[in-house]
């Protein structure tokens, strides 16, 4: 019988809560309560300037193998604000003819599951996933929104280590994610976006191209958002790729935007998806965002 080879199966549980006090500006700030298991530890919390929670996490083993797993689960109550992001790139090591036990390889997965409460907003903003040659990792996200709740996210991966001249190889990076709200009437589905880029697909003129870097940025509005405000919104995104190389598309969804980045540059992606980032903010009256504190997406972050 093959013997179990050692994986790691780290879990962070999170959940943002609004608090109401006279010394927070503007009357309120929210806090967050967090349990995790190693590898995940929680950097210090800091709070923007319209009491936003901003959250990092921090992967200690410094890169996942074939078998790990990591599992991170967020409540988000009524009224909250929230930004979780990270502290490093996640690599994900290859595995794939490295073991005579497992020569085929291992998967590493992450799975993610976010519930955002009415009048809240989440912020998923992770930093790049680097896929090490012959490396497999697939990621799940799951997010259940309400009428009057939104959701953010930004996620960038690189297919091989380009600056050694190393491809993704046989390697795999695998992504679901799926975004539904809770209604009156029932459930209903916001966005649902499957992806797979391996073989084939790294080198077609319709895949990849032999481009290294992919961008996935995306936004469902609050139910009340007029179809009028997102097309403006669209109109001003597609301008806001001036400047910067690869491929860029921006899209409308039911309510929200979708967009993708395809090229050779994590940077161009970053700046890119912060201009969109920075318009729904100003869309919705919201401050503007501040310079991470842990990673910079913005051009001129000192500024």
């Amino acid at each position: 019988m093959p013997q179990k080879l050692d994986t790691w199966h780290g879990t962070c549980d999170v959940r943002f809560i609004n608090r109401s006090h006279p010394s927070f500006e503007r009357g309120s700030r929210t806090m967050h309560q967090s349990i995790c298991r190693a590898p995940f530890k929680l950097m210090r919390a800091s709070y923007n300037s319209d009491g936003r929670c901003e959250l990092p996490i921090l992967h200690t083993a410094g890169g996942l193998v074939g078998g790990d797993q990591l599992s991170v689960t967020v409540d988000c109550e009524k009224n909250s604000n929230s930004l979780l992001t990270s502290v490093a790139a996640q690599k994900i090591y290859g595995t794939i003819g490295r073991s005579k036990r497992c020569p085929e390889g291992q998967w590493a997965r992450q799975q993610c599951n976010f519930r955002v409460d009415e009048h809240s907003d989440l912020e998923w903003m992770p930093q790049e996933v680097v896929v090490f040659a012959n490396g497999l990792f697939e990621q799940k996200l799951h997010v259940d929104l309400f009428p009057s709740s939104s959701f953010l996210s930004a996620e960038v991966v690189r297919l091989g280590r380009t600056a050694l001249g190393e491809t993704l190889e046989l390697g795999c990076w695998r992504s679901s994610l799926e975004i539904c709200r809770q209604t009156p009437e029932g459930k209903c589905w916001e966005f649902v976006d499957r992806l797979e880029l391996s073989r084939d697909a790294l080198v077609s003129e319709h895949g990849m191209a032999n481009q290294p870097v992919f961008g996935s940025f995306v936004w469902v509005a609050p139910k009340s958002f007029k179809t009028n405000e997102i097309d403006d919104l669209l109109l001003a995104c597609r301008k806001d790729r001036e400047g910067l190389r690869g491929f860029m598309t921006c899209s409308a969804i039911n309510r929200g935007i979708s967009a993708r980045y395809l090229g050779p540059s994590t940077q161009a992606a970053r700046f890119w998806f912060f201009r969109i980032w920075l318009r729904t903010r100003l869309l919705r009256g919201l401050a503007t965002p501040d310079p991470l504190r842990v990673w910079p997406m913005q051009e001129q972050p000192l500024n």
